[in-house]
């Protein structure tokens, strides 16, 4: 089993290493063929080196090269985000190493030729994986409440994992560990702690892969601290969400990207305010009251998208084929073009950019009845884009919204809400992210130990 999976592991980075390399050799040709290289022989070669550094740098930090676990769209997005942005910098680094304007379109005909080159390229290594490989056996052990919602999104997933059976922990450490060794992997769902532990340290003793869904906890130890200050190890988790100097960063860049959104967009705001009009005569705006950082409430602008007095019964998420949804509303929310109004919020100060998606006060006190823990997300500011809205779904569950948010919390960093801003772009073009809750699905926590 481990040879097979090194081979695996050879089979992808061979395949990252051609797409490096082509995207490498294209651009050597365009850089010598279209424009009057300044430099020598060798400063050519420093040239293409760099850009390949660059390339493998902003492709890495897309986890585009994670060919073997992420989806193919994903990947194809990932990677085309990143050759747009090494054309914008090629085409930058052009014009100041010839010191004046040069033609865009080599530089242009470089990304469309390269994002269809790695596209298809990632579709045939994917197709050859799964015909070589076959989706890996997999075993799943839960806790005191069955994982069935949990199953039913891996299930999905089944060109790559197959869950061949399903324990409780209940079984024994003992009837479990004999089971685990003849499986790939082992997901662990939902365990008390202490059983937990024991089957993590039986796994690694035994080199078996185990997944593992985390506890509020361990996102936030994840992030923390190692501490010296004696000979044995300490973890620091400062608890503190973002510090001062973090904050301002952030606002600024708010700023500038909240009035540059503004400008760049506002033919759309504006065309999208005159059709919503001209449909039902009603009012273009929809303003509600939601919660940003530490519980404050402030007013969320979006266009409307539902019919007028949509919610004369009560506060509900929109459902799948939601009948208070307007055919214009269905447009403007698939595309997302109903939350470029928050930009105006953002540019108020209510909300960021990228953070937690602003609960209303009543479905946020819904959810804390039976997740506590849903305020923690609460320790930075609302955001329009964010972890959960970038790796979930519109109708992600509570307790995966807010495991999420905590992620982006735990892991703030100036680079990646840049990230985040950029990987926006993957979900306009994303049916599920604007997926509606089914009629029966679960809204709130199941009991699970968090």
């Amino acid at each position: 089993m481990y040879l097979e999976e090194e081979k695996k592991r050879l089979l992808a980075i061979a395949a990252n290493l051609i797409i490096l390399v082509f995207q490498a050799r294209s651009f050597g040709y365009v850089w010598s063929t279209y424009y009057d290289s300044p430099y020598f022989f060798r400063g050519d070669y420093v040239v293409i080196a760099m850009y390949m550094v660059f390339m493998y740098l902003i492709t890495k930090s897309f986890n585009g090269y994670k060919i073997n676990y992420m989806r193919i769209g994903y990947l194809c997005v990932s990677h085309a985000i990143s050759i747009l942005l090494g054309g914008g910098v090629a085409y930058a680094f052009t014009c100041m190493a010839l010191v004046k304007y040069e033609s865009f379109l080599p530089i242009l005909v470089l990304v469309g030729v390269q994002i269809a080159f790695v596209s298809l390229w990632i579709i045939i290594v994917r197709t050859v994986q799964s015909y070589i490989y076959p989706p890996r056996q997999m075993v799943v052990i839960y806790g005191n409440y069955p994982p069935d919602d949990f199953l039913k999104k891996l299930n999905r997933k089944s060109d790559r994992y197959e869950i061949r059976e399903i324990l409780n922990y209940e079984e024994g450490l003992k009837k479990i560990c004999q089971d685990i060794v003849s499986y790939e992997g082992v997901i662990l769902y939902d365990l008390p702690s202490e059983d937990r532990n024991n089957i993590i340290k039986y796994c690694y003793k035994k080199s078996i892969r185990a997944y593992v869904v985390p506890k509020i906890t361990d996102i936030v130890m994840r992030e923390s601290e190692e501490l010296y200050l004696v000979d044995t190890p300490l973890f620091l988790a400062r608890n503190q969400g973002l510090h001062l100097d973090q904050r301002i960063v952030k606002r600024m860049v708010d700023i500038v990207v909240s009035l540059l959104g503004i400008v760049v967009l506002s033919p759309i705001m504006m065309l999208t305010a005159i059709i919503i009009k001209l449909y039902d005569r009603g009012p273009i705006l929809y303003k509600q009251t939601r919660f940003t950082r530490d519980k404050k409430t402030f007013t969320i602008y979006k266009f409307r998208s539902m019919y007028v007095d949509a919610e004369q019964k009560g506060a509900r998420l929109a459902s799948k084929r939601d009948l208070r949804i307007t055919p214009i509303g269905r447009i403007i929310r698939r595309t997302h073009i109903d939350e470029t109004m928050q930009l105006f919020n953002v540019l108020k100060g209510d909300m960021s950019i990228v953070g937690p998606r602003p609960e209303r006060p009543e479905i946020f006190e819904k959810y804390s009845e039976s997740i506590p823990e849903f305020e923690f997300r609460l320790k930075v500011k609302a955001g329009i884009t964010g972890y959960a809205q970038v790796h979930g779904k519109y109708n992600t569950t509570p307790i995966d919204k807010l495991k999420l948010d905590l992620l982006y919390i735990e892991k703030y960093s100036f680079w990646l809400d840049i990230k985040l801003m950029l990987l926006t772009l993957r979900i306009i073009f994303s049916k599920d992210s604007t997926e509606g809750v089914e009629t029966n699905q679960t809204t709130a926590l199941k009991k699970e130990e968090i």
